[in-house]
């Protein structure tokens, strides 16, 4: 039998030993405590500059949105009073998100709009059968088919594709009421001839391209509807694979090809993905920048290039004095009042590895008030924000009053962005 002095001994070692064992595990509780606060710390500063906040993760569906994003529409298509995001997703269905109020988006496509796959590559949206809604259109590239998608009044949509009247290879769509009756028009960019589709005025379109916009073939990626010339009504801009052009409007929406006198070419290739339009100096008009890339047309500059209007719709390159050099592959360009100053910023979407594979930063460029861009890429854009970037948006998404950024990405994680 053991004595009792030898009992008390053992439970003395024994609670020596437990207290020792207690606080050793209090010790690593708090070292894998403070390691996580370090993690967590050191993600957040990757998140979060002194302008946004990354909240991907938190307010969208993430895992949805790492496909084939090649543009996002943004409007209110359910009537709540909050922007909405579709996404033209290439080969895919489309992506309808719907908000939440408060900038937190759901996935509603299944029962919102037609799951079909298309090759859509631009987004357009208006009221096109004029009953107080707004309505899609969707071109397609590859498969060579327009999407047109009616409002049931509730944010659902009923395909309408049988109201548009072409087909083609198509890239980029813009909306406008050309001819000043009321009802917004279609414009089309394509591999091949450009299209003008005229609404009458109950959602169904005439073809009238060749009237409006005369017959000539380019490969073009974008359109941009702007009064380059101030006399009151929309000219167009085309960004085109080979020659960009300058369509000059003559009134009620007929065009005239003008981009010999009114563009400065340069003698090196351009291959340019998108075009932008704002008054980068602030002398009255508004000048060009052209998103430019190497993919398709052997030998050509991936340099960006900067335009200056001179008041009356002429233009002048000031890429060099204007503008940085870069060597990225620009898929996406934007022109936004970044950093809340009063004059235009600009932001590209870049796309730089093999065969459009990897991920690169995108890039942000700050006005000095004049017209000149310096780069300032790390003062606005997380660490986080990096991908194969192809359309920027920069509209209110919470609520706050202030602008916030959506940056789809072809091929990587899309991402959303609180401005502060």
């Amino acid at each position: 039998m053991v004595g009792s002095q030898n009992l008390l001994h053992i439970g003395s070692k024994y609670l020596k030993l437990a207290k020792y064992l207690y606080i050793k595990e209090m010790k690593n509780i708090f070292t894998l405590f403070l390691l996580s606060g370090i993690v967590y710390a050191g993600y957040s500063q990757k998140t979060v500059t002194a302008f946004y906040s990354d909240v991907t993760t938190t307010h969208l569906p993430y895992n949805d949105l790492q496909l084939l994003s090649m543009d996002a529409g943004i409007a209110d298509l359910d009537q709540d009073g909050d922007m909405d995001i579709l996404i033209a997703n290439e080969h895919r269905p489309n992506i309808l998100l719907i908000n939440d109020g408060k900038g937190k988006f759901t996935n509603e496509s299944a029962s919102r709009i037609p799951q079909v796959d298309h090759d859509s590559e631009d987004i357009g949206i208006a009221d096109f059968d004029l009953d107080g809604d707004l309505d899609i259109v969707v071109v397609s590239e590859d498969d060579k088919t327009n999407e047109l998608y009616l409002n049931n009044g509730d944010g659902t949509f009923t395909d309408a594709g049988n109201r548009i009247p072409v087909t083609g290879t198509s890239n980029s769509v813009v909306v406008y009421d050309l001819n000043k009756d009321g009802a917004p028009d279609i414009l089309i960019g394509n591999n091949g001839q450009n299209n003008v589709l005229i609404n009458n005025g109950k959602g169904y379109f005439n073809d009238e391209s060749l009237q409006r916009f005369g017959d000539f073939i380019d490969v073009t990626q974008d359109l941009s509807l702007a009064d380059i010339d101030n006399d009151g009504d929309q000219d167009l801009l085309i960004a085109n694979e080979d020659a960009n052009r300058v369509l000059v409007n003559t009134g009620k929406g007929f065009f005239k090809d003008e981009s010999a006198n009114r563009l400065p070419y340069r003698q090196e290739p351009e291959e340019t993905r998108e075009v932008d339009l704002a008054d980068i100096d602030g002398d009255g008009d508004l000048d060009i920048l052209y998103g430019n890339v190497q993919a398709f047309v052997p030998g050509a500059l991936r340099q960006n290039r900067l335009l200056l209007n001179d008041g009356k719709g002429f233009f002048s390159d000031r890429t060099t004095t204007h503008l940085p050099k870069d060597d990225n592959r620009c898929f996406g360009v934007a022109f936004l009042d970044i950093d809340s100053d009063g004059d235009v910023d600009i932001m590209t979407g870049n796309t730089n590895g093999a065969r459009f594979g990897g991920n690169t930063p995108f890039s942000v460029y700050q006005n000095d008030g004049l017209g000149k861009f310096t780069e300032a890429t790390n003062t606005f854009m997380p660490e986080s924000i990096s991908g194969r970037g192809f359309d920027i948006d920069f509209v209110d998404l919470n609520g706050d009053g202030i602008k916030d950024l959506f940056l789809s990405n072809r091929g990587s994680q899309d991402f959303l962005l609180f401005g502060k």
